[in-house]
């Protein structure tokens, strides 16, 4: 049962990334699945049922991974703490790697082009793209930042602005490898833009960043 339930998830996921939410029906789930929608619904209410599933999925996954890197899970309002404590070199490994997430896992990857397909649509999916892929991770940064400058590893300096000058280039080399289908590249050259922006920006003590 498990596997089936799994099954029509994924087969959703790719559907909605093709096509659009709006444009794809429970018919067209289980057409593509091989199952009757009597048996689809044995296993989710309806269509906004698989897509609520989908971004559970993908809240849990990127719970997942934030701990995996010594990343803040819980919004800096309710944990500031765990913010004060995360290092540059986490925030450092961690952008990196969410390059890479973004770009290579299919389950990111897909959700990410549904939501880019269906934000000119969709007030909802407009929200979901700003909170997943723009305005959230820089709001995130914003926080680390602020947290940095107050431990002395950043300079004294505007942390909306170092935040939207740090997302930014991630945000465009991830669009860029899009259109290419290859991000080796680009990983590289997002590790050399965290390299210099720490080179800018970051206090230095004996020589070395803090």
């Amino acid at each position: 049962m498990g596997d089936t339930k799994e099954k029509i998830l994924l087969t959703a996921l790719q559907l909605f990334a093709r096509d659009g939410y709006e444009a794809v029906s429970v018919r067209n789930i289980a057409e593509e699945l091989g199952i009757t929608k009597g048996a689809l619904y044995r296993h989710y209410k309806n269509k906004r049922d698989i897509f609520d599933s989908i971004v559970d999925r993908m809240i849990q996954i990127d719970a997942q991974r934030a701990k995996e890197y010594q990343m803040p899970v819980e919004q800096y309002d309710e944990m500031s703490e765990s913010y004060a404590n995360t290092s540059w070199e986490n925030i450092d490994k961690y952008t990196i790697e969410q390059m890479k997430f973004w770009t290579e896992d299919s389950f990111a990857l897909l959700f990410r082009r549904m939501l880019t397909l269906e934000q000119y649509r969709n007030a909802e999916m407009a929200e979901l793209y700003s909170q997943c892929i723009v305005e959230g991770p820089v709001s995130y940064m914003e926080d680390l930042f602020r947290e940095l400058t107050k431990k002395g590893v950043l300079k004294e300096e505007n942390p909306g602005l170092l935040a939207v000058e740090y997302y930014a280039p991630l945000f465009l080399l991830i669009s860029m490898s899009d259109k290419k289908g290859e991000n080796e590249d680009y990983v590289e050259i997002l590790r050399n833009h965290t390299k210099q922006f720490i080179q800018s920006y970051g206090v230095k003590s004996g020589g070395e960043c803090k």
